[in-house]
């Protein structure tokens, strides 16, 4: 429980009921500045209903707030401004952080499923940095809807068919060299898919023979269909290594292609219902306010539309989610607002309860990254630069420490990870390796070393867990606290908001506000409250490393 619930609950029978608590709560705001109070109430929505002003609503309010949690209130233009009792809170809030350790802020299981289909790389082609905002983006998702108390389902829905793979075909029968591809499955791959587009500029013939080849494969043809498994296994070999290595799971690789043998019973029953128009040859369905939602194309060959909608009616039947989120880039938004209108209009009312959770482009030199053209950085090349770099920092600075190479991949693998997450989803990112591997300021590893550095502490002064006494903290304690008390409510809106960068936000603030707090409060000393403020500590590390948890981050114990 935050503070604003008991806050807001006190506020409700301060106006006899007028608003409930919890609509209360939503209207809480935190004052910019902390001499106005920790806790604001607007009282601007009232005027109408109550026929009074903001200001004389404020004072009536704040005249009949008393509770053993509230040190002042104050009616300032409309606006009750509360100064908690920083007693109560921090006794409060140490006490449950203690008592429920890295479960704090946890939700009560709800029994419900959100499916959230995330990363989804391309086959035969590579693992490249554009694909790890949708690895990262969705299994942060992920671990913040356990974290909510859902049953996730976490799916990788493989773009393992389409026109690309008519193209992949028609160039290994060109160029292809088994053996090559044999050794170096993705990057041969990828070497005769760009040849193919280079031709392809001025050989229009290409692209037909690949539409050829793609209707081959969707018919079944055995020569076609041989070849697609190799180029998918071969991936899935190569992916398997990343995902490791970003410490990622799957509960489904179930990609376009398993939703082959169901996209008849789709078009079957959008032509039943009526939905189905024919346009210029091509079967559509038409749409108020967008363009048609293409399902078949003139040659009857199915769409990314045809294998969505199959996909979603396979995922409800299968697993009745309370949410699902689809985690894809902002260029497919136009895509998914025509999946949910078409199953809105098939009678669905769950298409209310999917997403799209649209992010920015990974950019190179401010361009964006193409397959197409080889204009690619690979994911598996940052990540090893990422540690090697990591491993160089331990060199210099901590020789001596134990097991180096796990934590120079937690520390390199963190990094990559944390620069994307810290920022807004909907934001371009400039890749950057340099920037990325900057261990100072907003990065994974000041964050991470905050958790050693208090590790190591709690090792030094032989931390045993004691209650804590506000008075034994010092004056430094209170915006840690402060922070501590929110992290139930952040780890909520940031379900809420599918946005895992306000617990990146978070870790930062917290990470800056301890370590403020340490270099101005002598913890060590050998005095009656030394564990306490190993215990203060404590928590403020088991939040520290359930934020990074949450964001797909380890937390070394030594850095």
């Amino acid at each position: 429980m935050t503070m604003n619930q008991p806050i807001a609950a006190l506020l409700s029978t301060a106006l006899n009921h007028e608003l409930t608590a919890s609509e209360i709560e939503k209207l809480i705001e935190k004052p910019k500045m902390s001499e106005l109070g920790d806790i604001a109430f607007p009282c601007f929505t009232l005027a109408k209903k109550l026929r009074k002003s903001p200001q004389s609503i404020a004072s009536e309010v704040a005249g009949k707030l008393s509770d053993g949690m509230i040190q002042e209130v104050n009616a300032v233009s409309g606006y009750v401004n509360i100064f908690v009792n920083q007693q109560w809170v921090t006794e409060n809030v140490l006490q449950a952080v203690l008592r429920e350790k890295e479960q704090y802020g946890s939700m009560k299981p709800a029994k419900e499923n959100v499916v959230i289909d995330y990363s989804s790389p391309n086959i035969a082609k590579p693992f490249s940095m554009g694909h790890l905002r949708s690895t990262v983006i969705g299994n942060a998702l992920a671990n913040i809807a356990e974290k909510n108390g859902y049953h996730v389902v976490r799916i990788n829905h493989l773009g393992d068919w389409g026109t690309q793979f008519g193209k992949l075909i028609v160039a290994y029968k060109l160029w292809g060299d088994k053996a090559a591809i044999e050794a170096s499955p993705i990057q041969e791959l990828l070497k005769i898919y760009v040849k193919f587009h280079d031709v392809a500029e001025t050989d229009e013939s290409l692209n037909e023979q690949a539409r050829a080849s793609f209707k081959a494969l969707e018919e079944g043809d055995e020569e076609s269909l041989a070849l697609w498994k190799w180029f998918r296994d071969a991936s899935l070999q190569e992916f398997a290594a990343i995902y490791e290595l970003l410490g990622i799971h799957f509960d489904s690789f179930a990609g376009e292609a398993f939703y082959n043998d169901k996209m008849d019973a789709v078009v079957g029953e959008l032509k039943e219902k009526g939905l189905l128009a024919q346009s210029e040859g091509a079967f559509v369905v038409e749409l108020e306010d967008m363009p048609p939602c293409l399902i078949t194309k003139t040659d009857g060959a199915t769409l990314y539309a045809t294998r969505d909608l199959a996909a979603a009616m396979y995922r409800k039947k299968q697993y009745d989610a309370k949410k699902t989120f689809y985690v894809v880039g902002n260029e497919q938004s136009l895509h998914f607002k025509q999946l949910f209108k078409v199953i809105g209009k098939m009678g669905y009312d769950w298409s209310r309860d999917l997403q799209h959770v649209a992010f920015g482009m990974m950019l190179k030199d401010g361009k964006k990254m193409s397959t197409r053209k080889g204009k690619v950085v690979l994911l598996a090349d940052v990540l090893a630069e990422a540690i090697e770099t990591a491993k160089r920092n331990i060199e210099e600075k901590n020789q001596a420490l134990e097991q180096k190479e796990l934590v120079a991949k937690q520390v390199g693998v963190g990094a990559v990870i944390f620069n994307d997450l810290k920022n807004h989803r909907m934001n371009d990112i400039d890749f950057s390796l340099e920037q990325m591997m900057n261990f100072e300021g907003e990065t994974g590893p000041y964050v991470q070393y905050t958790h050693a550095r208090i590790s190591s502490l709690l090792e030094k002064g032989q931390f045993t867990e004691q209650a804590i006494e506000f008075e034994a903290l010092g004056e430094y304690a209170w915006p840690v606290i402060q922070l501590l008390e929110q992290f139930p409510s952040i780890v909520q809106k940031s379900f809420e908001q599918a946005d895992p960068s306000q617990i990146a936000k978070f870790s930062l603030q917290l990470a800056r506000a301890f370590n403020k707090y340490y270099a101005h409060t002598k913890v060590l000393v050998d005095d009656e409250w030394k564990q306490m403020k190993l215990s203060f500590a404590y928590c403020v590390a088991a939040v520290l490393k359930d934020a990074l948890r949450l964001l797909g981050i380890s937390a070394p114990n030594q850095m």
